[in-house]
C-alpha cells in the first residue's frame, strides 16, 4: 500500500493491522470457529495452532505489512476488545490490483460485518491506492461468501475449475468476482 493505512474505522468496526499483542484473540477466535472455517479457508487445516505460533504469525504480518509484501488486518469491535475476524488486501494477484480475503467468527455470522469491512477495503483500494482492479474469490459451495461480492456489485467473471486445496487435500473450484475502478466510479460511491 503506497499509503500504508495500518487503520480503517467504520461504523460498527475497527479494521487494522494486527499487532503481537493480538495473538491470544485470535487464537481464541479462530479456535471458536474452527468448525465453521475449515471447509473454506485452506489454512485452517494446519489449526488449532498454539500461542507462539499465533504470535509469530502476527509478527510475519506486521512485517509484510512494513514491507508492503501483503496486507492482513484484523476485523475489531469499535472497542477492539472483540476480534470479529480476520481480512486482507492481498498483493497475490498482480501489480495494482488487490484480492480481498475474509472470514468472520462463528459468533459473529449474518451481522454485515464482511459486508461492512469489504466495503471499507474497496474504498481504501480504489480512493486511497489508486487500484485499478480489486478481487475477491471463494468457493462455489460457500454461498454466504459469494453473496457478498454480488451484493457489492462485483462481477462474477468465471468459475476456475480444480484450482484450490479443500481441507482434505482435493481439488475444488474457485469463483473470481471482480469489481473495476470504473465500475466503481461509475456505481454510486456513497454506498462504500
Amino acid at each position: 500500500m503506497n499509503a500504508k493505512i495500518y487503520k480503517i474505522e467504520t461504523d460498527r468496526l475497527v479494521i487494522r493491522c494486527y499487532k503481537p499483542q493480538d495473538a491470544s484473540i485470535l487464537k481464541k477466535s479462530i479456535d471458536e470457529s474452527l468448525e465453521h472455517l475449515q471447509p473454506w479457508m485452506p489454512w485452517a487445516k494446519n489449526e488449532p495452532e498454539n500461542i507462539q505460533a499465533k504470535l509469530d504469525r502476527m509478527r510475519k504480518y506486521r512485517g509484510q505489512f512494513d514491507l508492503g509484501v501483503d496486507y492482513v488486518f484484523g476485523i475489531f469491535s469499535k472497542d477492539q476488545k472483540v476480534l470479529i475476524g480476520s481480512t486482507g488486501l492481498h498483493t497475490r494477484i498482480g501489480d495494482n490490483a488487490r484480492e480481498i480475503g475474509y472470514w468472520i467468527n462463528v459468533n459473529y455470522l449474518k451481522m454485515g460485518y464482511a459486508t461492512e469491512t469489504v466495503k471499507a477495503l474497496i474504498k481504501v483500494g480504489f480512493e486511497i491506492e489508486g487500484l485499478d482492479r480489486i478481487e475477491i474469490r471463494c468457493s462455489p459451495q460457500n454461498l454466504a461468501s459469494q453473496g457478498i461480492p454480488k451484493k457489492i456489485g462485483f462481477i462474477h467473471e468465471g468459475t476456475l475449475k480444480k484450482r484450490n486445496r479443500d481441507l482434505n487435500d482435493n481439488l475444488s473450484d474457485m469463483m473470481i468476482w471482480t469489481m473495476f475502478k470504473e465500475d466503481y466510479l461509475e456505481s454510486n460511491k456513497d454506498r462504500f
